[in-house]
């Protein structure tokens, strides 16, 4: 049987996106190549990979198999090349960085300046995704890492903690002299949130809910900058984690508060898998993060 990395590498693509023309592109070849390609596999296994039909394109219960063991291959492929790395003493060449949403455009360009202040020879590949895509990624190890809301408690991954932030009240400009309301009477306005998948999201409703029913009303964004436009147009309030209040708040109509008693927050952290062959190199990359972190949350 001659099988070829190549072709496992394009049907563990295809399999991801259920699409040609996409797994096509993010393998950088032409769609006909990597069709030409699974079907020189199949041939090869003797055995269709997928159904396709006009409109869908799906695993065969053959395919689910074999992309189990092809995923293992490239995982295994991955981690050779981790150990070749690792060798060198330092990290060089690729570092596959995943980040939530809600840290991502606030930490990243400090932690990726001090990453290539320190070590030229990285080349930083950033994921900005939400936490369940990451966890698959890393465990599929198309990622090294992920920076995220902790604690994830997977007994695959290591988790190192990196720093805490509480989160502010964002409130319409005209309301910067009001009391700030507890988390009893949140629950009584019009709260703005993430849409669903996002942990900030869970985090939020978690200080407002205290055990209770849901808020009155809610109302779904995609992005914290989203929120803060629709709190200063006057729709509602919302609540962000203190990093994101200088860029998200500078051109926006809004007023910052921050909450008596218990505060809100988070603890970031950052995780990779257990026996990782550079453990010890993302181990002082996380260092790096937890010091970007705590001169983020300082401006």
């Amino acid at each position: 049987m001659n099988l070829t990395f190549k072709q496992m590498r394009y049907f563990d693509a295809l399999a991801r996106h259920g699409h040609f023309g996409r797994a096509a592109d993010t393998c950088a070849i032409s769609q006909p190549a990597l069709s030409m390609q699974i079907k020189e596999m199949e041939e090869t296994l003797g055995l269709a990979l997928f159904e396709r039909s006009a409109r869908q394109l799906r695993l065969t219960a053959f395919g689910e198999q074999c992309l189990t063991r092809v995923r293992a291959i490239l995982r295994g492929v991955e981690e050779l090349g981790d150990l070749a790395r690792a060798s060198q003493g330092r990290l060089v060449g690729r570092l596959r960085i995943g980040v939530i949403p809600t840290v991502a455009p606030y930490l990243l360009p400090a932690i990726i300046g001090r990453l290539t202040a320190l070590n030229e020879a990285l080349d930083i590949h950033v994921r900005e995704t939400v936490t369940p895509k990451l966890l698959a990624e890393l465990e599929e190890g198309r990622l090294d890492c992920a920076i995220l809301a902790l604690p994830v408690s997977e007994a695959w991954l290591e988790e190192t903690p990196l720093f805490a932030e509480d989160f502010v009240l964002v409130r319409p400009a005209a309301d910067a002299g009001s009391p700030v309301p507890n988390r009893e009477m949140l629950r009584e306005m019009r709260l703005l949130l993430l849409e669903e998948g996002h942990c900030f999201r869970d985090q939020a409703l978690s200080f407002c809910q205290a055990g209770s029913a849901l808020p009155r009303e809610l109302l779904d964004g995609s992005s914290l900058s989203t929120l803060v436009q629709m709190v200063g147009a006057g729709i509602g309030v919302t609540l962000i984690p203190e990093m994101a209040v200088p860029v998200e708040t500078r051109s926006a109509a809004v007023s910052i508060a921050r909450f008596a008693g218990v505060q809100p927050s988070r603890s970031i952290g950052m995780v990779w898998r257990k026996g990782s062959a550079l453990a010890g190199q993302l181990a002082a990359i996380a260092e790096v993060v937890r010091d970007c972190g705590a001169g983020v949350r300082k401006e």
